[in-house]
């Protein structure tokens, strides 16, 4: 039987193949550049992708956290989507992008797709009171008979809420978890897990293994992968996932 792998691309992009499908999270593939738009905060990449999105072959489905900010969804991550990618993300974004394919799910909303029940998740893009600057943001639990249960957290800040999804899905075999405790202007805290919220949420998934993502790639990550495989040395829960390499889990 084929086994769960994921290859990181970069920032929150990863393939992952489960149960027969390909899965892009959060795409970007952008070359580094500086985002600058009037209703937005100013981002730079400062890395390029691992796989680009020519070289990444079939993809049958992605999971979007959220639209609203490029470290989530680029110009070229825009552009899968476009070609009529199956995608699921929020509500706002299903009402935002152009095209059919994006179906919007609230928070702990069902959805299959082939052998895989997506259940969306809640998350919080920030402490509380913070929705209204940065958006609705979901995360996913994907389940699927004789494979692992996997968690993407999307760009959650909340351990809380990740203690709820463990509340319901615990043990959890894999834990995706968007870390690197983002800080932007204006919002004087972090918008991601930092590497000790990591660590608690895997303790809360019960988690068997864990990859990290959003650690690299973007200026305004406040941490990097090294404290990330600081926070968890010695759990033996880190996979390591070397850029563009594929990696069995």
């Amino acid at each position: 039987m084929p086994k769960t792998a994921i290859t990181y691309v970069g920032g929150p992009t990863a393939l992952l193949e489960y149960a027969g499908l390909r899965i892009v999270t959060d795409p970007t593939f952008d070359p580094p550049q500086t985002y600058s738009d009037p209703d937005e905060t100013e981002l730079v990449k400062t890395a390029g992708p691992g796989l680009s999105r020519a070289d990444l072959g079939q993809v049958d489905l992605v999971l979007l956290s959220h639209h609203g900010h490029k470290d989530n969804l680029d110009w070229e991550g825009l552009e899968l989507i476009a070609q009529g990618v199956p995608t699921l993300s929020t509500l706002e974004a299903a009402s935002d992008l152009f095209g059919g394919s994006v179906v919007g799910l609230d928070n702990w909303e069902i959805h299959d797709f082939g052998d895989i029940t997506v259940t969306a998740v809640p998350a919080l893009h920030g402490p509380p009171g913070s929705e209204k600057m940065v958006g609705p943001v979901i995360g996913f639990v994907l389940e699927s008979p004789g494979w692992p249960t996997v968690y993407i957290s999307g760009d959650n800040a909340s351990v809380p809420l990740v203690r709820q999804i463990g509340d319901r899905f615990a043990p959890v075999g894999i834990a995706v978890l968007f870390a690197g405790a983002a800080r932007v202007p204006g919002l004087d805290a972090a918008l991601t897990l930092t590497s000790e919220d990591a660590v608690a949420a895997a303790s809360a998934l019960k988690a068997e293994k864990v990859v990290g993502l959003h650690t690299e790639d973007w200026q305004h990550f406040s941490e990097s992968r090294a404290d990330l495989e600081k926070a968890f040395d010695g759990t033996g829960l880190l996979v390591p996932t070397p850029r563009g390499t594929r990696v069995e889990l």
